[in-house]
């Protein structure tokens, strides 16, 4: 083994964050690491990211999971995109969907020819063109059927709702199987190494100490080595993402379980719905300056679809990332690393691709600072991309009819968005920028739900004629609605595959 080989690592912290760290890296470091995961039963866990987006899966493929044990195990369902309801005016509804809308013709994407016939009056709504949206809006689910590359049922695009807390354990379970130690215990400090600052050590109150070469923070928001010791910094989103505040509550399951995430904007904020084979996962999230703690927890009663099964439970933030995401020999992953609402699901994402991320820059032991700084700048983009997709929903509104809302309305915004929605509003363009987390088809989907006008449309659709559009666009739609026509709905697709025990 070279002296220069990193082989012990630590992490502070479990929860979420903590295990899918030590989960992914037991799959990956095989021979001759050392891992360890420090946490205390008496810290409890944020725990309320309970919905996800597609990546989820290449992490659970990577771990070799099976599916159905998986989503039996958590209490999971299956989830196709997100509903947004009141956003862009009250009374408004649309779907978030994952994967593709309609099919491209030649050079030029499906949602040109749409919007031209959409400016003309002879379009459907734009879900009907979309095998995820049509699905989810009839209860629908599958999976893809890989075999049939040119029918919609290849292009289902899926994630899923489980519960937080079950997946620690179950990765927990995971990780230790494959020789990662758990310590129980809380963490007094943190030792530096003299001269570099580096951590050598953690030192639990009983006074023991873990030494480590690698430390990974999943300490959640306290930061407790990248910030309260390493002290890297923190910017401040608030004044874009004014939310500040969160209270969940579970409550009893009724009516049926929806394969999508729920979305509803209040007065001050919005309130999510994340239905459990068990139960159904809900919280609001809101600005503190807009609507006080009581009232917003008596809104959230107020809207809840059955009985709540706990007390709610209130919840603190700051929108923002650290300066740094990895410093020295610390690597910050989860809330550690900064926060945004769970307003799209990227919570679970963001752990998923700064484990990812740290694995393409496995460090040596001598922690070279280009891998570092390169680590930081993709960490840094992919947080202020989201950052941008955030902050239209609550800008691209006409909503005037609460202050809060004119806030966002009018508030200034990052030019990189203001170049965005200036772009789509000419001729409905969106071009992805790198390796960002969201593609065209998330932006047109939510752009055009927030009514973001468009004063034209891409002008090589014009080599068509309408009616050779129409019958396009007709075609396509006439597929999508037989083949959700056919699918089983998706409380029948969860008893025959992954059903929970009564």
């Amino acid at each position: 083994m070279s002296e220069d080989r990193i082989r012990d690592i630590v992490i502070v912290g479990g929860g979420t964050a903590g295990w899918m760290t030590a989960a992914a890296l037991s799959k990956v470091l095989t021979n001759g690491y050392t891992i360890r995961l420090v946490e205390s039963e008496e810290i409890g866990i944020v725990g309320v990211g309970e919905a996800t987006i597609p990546m989820i899966k290449l992490y659970n493929q990577a771990l070799d999971l099976d599916e159905n044990d998986f989503v039996r195990r958590t209490k999971g369902s299956f989830k196709l995109g997100i509903e947004f309801v009141n956003w862009g005016r009250n009374g408004d509804s649309y779907i978030h969907g994952f994967g593709k809308i309609g099919q491209d013709l030649g050079l030029i994407s499906f949602y040109q020819y749409w919007l031209k016939m959409h400016h003309a009056g002879k379009a459907a709504n734009l879900e009907e063109y979309s095998i995820n949206t049509e699905a989810a809006r009839h209860n629908k689910f599958m999976r893809a059927i890989t075999d049939r590359p040119n029918s919609p049922l290849a292009d289902i695009a899926y994630a899923y709702h489980f519960d937080a807390g079950l997946y620690g354990r179950f990765l927990r379970e995971y990780a230790e199987a494959r020789g990662v130690l758990r310590i129980e215990g809380k963490i007094s400090h943190a030792e530096q190494r003299a001269g570099d600052g580096h951590i050598e050590s953690v030192v639990l109150e009983n006074g023991e100490r873990v030494a480590g070469q690698l430390f990974v923070d999943c300490s959640g928001f306290r930061g407790l080595l990248i910030e309260q010791t390493l002290k890297t910094g923190y910017e401040d989103w608030t004044h874009w993402l004014p939310c500040d505040r969160a209270v969940a509550v579970p409550c009893a399951s009724t009516g049926q379980i929806t394969p999508y995430t729920r979305s509803t904007a209040r007065t001050a904020g919005w309130q999510w719905r994340i239905p459990l084979q068990h139960r159904t996962g809900n919280g609001h999230v809101y600005s503190s300056k807009f609507i006080s703690d009581d009232e917003a927890t008596a809104t959230l009663l107020a809207n809840l679809d059955g009985e709540p099964l706990a007390e709610p439970r209130p919840l603190r933030f700051v929108t923002g990332k650290r300066n740094k995401f990895w410093s020295k020999n610390v690597v910050a992953i989860g809330l550690a690393s900064g926060f945004m609402e769970p307003l799209e699901s990227t919570s679970i994402h963001l752990i998923q691709s700064s484990i990812a991320r740290l694995t393409a820059f496995f460090p040596h032991a001598g922690f070279e600072q280009a891998d570092i700084d390169e680590y930081n700048a993709h960490s840094h983009f992919e947080f202020d991309r989201i950052r941008d997709f955030l902050i239209a929903h609550y800008h691209a509104t006409e909503r005037d009819d609460t202050p809060f809302w004119n806030y966002c309305r009018t508030m200034d915004i990052p030019e990189s968005l203001q170049r965005r929605l200036d772009l789509f509003r000419s001729n409905g363009r969106i071009f992805r920028e790198a390796n960002e987390m969201f593609a065209e088809v998330s932006w047109m989907q939510v752009l055009h739900g927030q009514r973001v006008p468009t004063r034209g449309y891409h002008p090589l659709v014009d080599l068509y004629s309408e009616e050779k559009i129409e019958e396009f666009l007709g075609s396509i739609r006439g597929v999508i609605g037989n083949c959700v026509q056919a699918m089983p709905s998706h409380e029948d697709f969860i008893a025959r595959n992954c059903a929970i025990s009564a």
